[in-house]
């Protein structure tokens, strides 16, 4: 009996001493953010058709905490809350050496980010000839610097339905309703590469549904399908103090496919021939950069988009500038003021839809 306890006073001292090299090791870190920024909007753009000055000093919804997981040297990963709270990033990671599989919500392949623009809660100049597809569902497989991805596809009308049984009825005497079917997933893809100080990405992705539009009186059925497509190039440049970077995308009806861009950027409907209208976009963003020290970097930027729908009067097209620096004041601790302004052009109909101009800063402290 004596043995007996002697020889599992030993597994326990064992398992006890040997447990935590099993164990995950757990990364936390979060980023707390305010903005305080004055918005200048014209006539065009303010409430009652006249011009507007308002203050926002707030937490920015992109402030967030989470945590990094490494299980082993072949798995990990990460979850991430932002301040809505919103679920931002929960994935795990496998290494079979060499080719690496992700499952769960993460920044797709179409994401570059080479603006530090801050105004709108660290827009980046991405809805203004950016290419952002945001932090989705999706499988990813990663073998060198290529990417490929099954995402979490986005059916999305981009028209109210309300509206188009009112639109259609009108004209037919009859309410509609209104469907969507997908049967696959979104597709992306990206590939990067470095040369010297030269930093290229490449990315495209594809997405298709059919929308079924539907009499609810005598059970008649149309259908169309809702295709999108972009291809983007991105690339950055460090040479010494000085960093410039930029991207350039083109694609159709992109905002079906969940880019964020401002502007007519998704199908468009035909009330009178009751048809679908594509939207045929492309944009560019130009950023250059100047570190003068550990404490001071100054950034300008600009950025445009242009989007043709089928039978519009006219593009819509929009832009933006802006000049900032970024003040680091103690180690994870900085600011940035930055002025700027963003020009809504004309809308398809022709009509100017006015700018907003901008002024204030972000107050950052990461932990």
């Amino acid at each position: 009996m004596k043995k007996l306890f002697v020889l599992l006073a030993a597994v326990v001292f064992v398992v006890a001493f040997t447990a935590p090299t099993f164990a995950a090791e757990w990364s936390f870190y979060g980023s707390a953010r305010i903005t305080t920024f004055w918005t200048d909007q014209s006539d065009e753009k303010g409430p009652n058709n006249d011009d507007d000055l308002d203050l926002n000093h707030s937490l920015q919804g992109n402030s967030r905490i989470g945590a990094k997981v490494k299980v082993s040297d072949n798995l990990i990963g990460r979850f991430e809350y932002g301040s809505g709270p919103n679920l931002r990033l929960l994935y795990g990671e496998y290494d079979f050496g060499g080719f690496k599989v992700l499952v769960g919500q993460d920044y797709t392949p179409l994401n570059f980010f080479p603006s530090n623009q801050v105004y709108g809660g660290d827009t980046d100049l991405l809805p203004y000839g950016g290419v952002y597809n945001g932090r989705r569902a999706m499988v990813q497989g990663k073998f060198g610097g290529l990417k490929i991805a099954l995402v979490q596809p986005t059916a999305g009308l981009l028209f109210d339905e309300d509206e188009i049984s009112e639109e259609i009825g009108d004209d037919s005497g009859e309410d509609y309703g209104i469907d969507t079917d997908v049967t696959i997933p979104m597709i992306q893809a990206s590939y990067s590469f470095k040369i010297a100080g030269l930093s290229l990405d490449i990315a495209g992705g594809y997405q298709t549904y059919d929308m079924v539009a539907w009499e609810e009186a005598t059970g008649d059925e149309t259908d169309d399908d809702v295709s999108s497509y972009i291809v983007a190039l991105h690339a950055k440049y460090n040479m010494g103090p000085f960093m410039l970077a930029g991207n350039y995308w083109m694609g159709q009806n992109v905002g079906n496919m969940g880019m964020w861009e401002e502007g007519n950027a998704g199908v468009n409907i035909d009330w009178g021939e009751e048809k679908l209208l594509d939207s045929d976009g492309w944009g560019f963003l130009l950023v250059g950069a100047f570190t003068l020290s550990d404490m001071l970097r100054f950034e300008a930027g600009y950025g445009y988009s242009l989007f043709d729908v089928d039978n519009a009067e006219e593009d819509d097209d929009t832009s933006s500038y802006y000049v900032q620096a970024t003040i680091n004041l103690a180690k994870g601790v900085f600011i940035v003021p930055e002025i700027g302004k963003i020009d809504y052009g004309d809308g398809s109909d022709g009509e100017d839809e006015g700018d907003d101009t901008y002024y204030g800063l972000k107050w950052q402290i990461n932990f």
